[in-house]
């Protein structure tokens, strides 16, 4: 056997023994790895800053959803950010039909059905792998279990692309919540993309993205591309920062885009945060 080979052989059982040590250490501490369309994905219990348990979900190094983990509070949202978003959507002047690209652990989803009655949401995840862990683990049995058969609530396991570019009946309001990182909103932050959603919107109806940059500096540029994309097709576009008083921090903020003023028809939440590129450039 050459001194190449046993080197090999050393480093590769070396490297299992690693992993396994890894495994056995995370497993010690709670946490249960997946392997997931996107890579490994780590499911652990924590708490809040008030001490009320949460569920994370964190897929390839991102963390892709936290939510409350007692079944009082199953359908509740756990981030502010998504709260801050669900008083935007509370105050939309047309809610009927809704669709929410990207389930993650299903927290919005959750949240429009149980306490946004009679709003119908249609919800598109690629990977079934995270929506065997979203029915063990986030609820979403519970919720598919309540609502079967009302017609508020259905699951494609589906491109998100793919399946909104399929879709006959347009939507009062399309949520993306498919980022991974650094990365927002895929195909759904070019051009072609801005004009498919807007194809797919009722007339006012409206959208909404999560976009996790900061609000300054080099890393957000490709945030501040992605909202001159829509305000090139929608009349209006609201940004809302996560964290307007850090903005070199990166938060979870909020693209809107819509044909009509939001604002002037009740939105109050999004009064002071709509977008141009004149802001960005000042």
């Amino acid at each position: 056997m050459t001194t190449a080979l046993i080197v090999f052989v050393v480093l590769t059982v070396a490297g299992l023994l690693v992993h396994l040590l890894c495994m056995r250490i995370l497993a010690w501490r709670g946490v249960t790895v997946r392997r997931t369309k996107f890579g490994l994905t780590l499911l652990f219990d924590s708490a809040d800053d008030d001490g009320t348990p949460v569920r994370m979900l964190n897929v390839n190094g991102a963390f892709q959803s936290v939510a409350y983990a007692t079944d009082e509070l199953w359908s509740e949202l756990a981030c502010e950010y998504q709260r801050e978003q669900a008083r935007i959507v509370s105050e939309l002047p047309r809610l009927a039909r809704v669709a929410v690209i990207g389930g993650g652990g299903f927290s919005f989803p959750k949240w429009l059905v149980t306490h946004l009655p009679p709003v119908a949401v249609s919800v598109v995840e690629i990977d079934e792998k995270i929506i065997e862990i979203a029915r063990e683990s986030f609820g979403l049995a519970r919720l598919e279990r309540e609502y079967a058969g009302t017609g508020r609530f259905e699951l494609a396991c589906d491109d998100g692309w793919a399946w909104l570019r399929r879709q006959g009946e347009p939507f009062d309001l399309i949520v993306n919540e498919a980022f991974t990182g650094s990365k927002p909103l895929g195909p759904l932050a070019c051009d072609e993309g801005a004009r498919t959603i807007r194809e797919h919107l009722m007339q006012g109806g409206s959208y909404l993205a999560t976009l996790r940059f900061p609000l300054e500096g080099r890393k957000s540029r490709s945030m501040y591309e992605t909202l001159e994309t829509f305000a090139r097709e929608f009349a209006h576009v609201w940004l809302v920062p996560e964290y307007p008083d850090d903005p070199t921090h990166p938060g979870n903020n909020t693209l809107v885009a819509s044909d009509i003023d939001l604002v002037s028809a009740g939105c109050e939440p999004l009064r002071g945060y709509e977008w141009s590129a004149e802001i960005t450039r000042s």
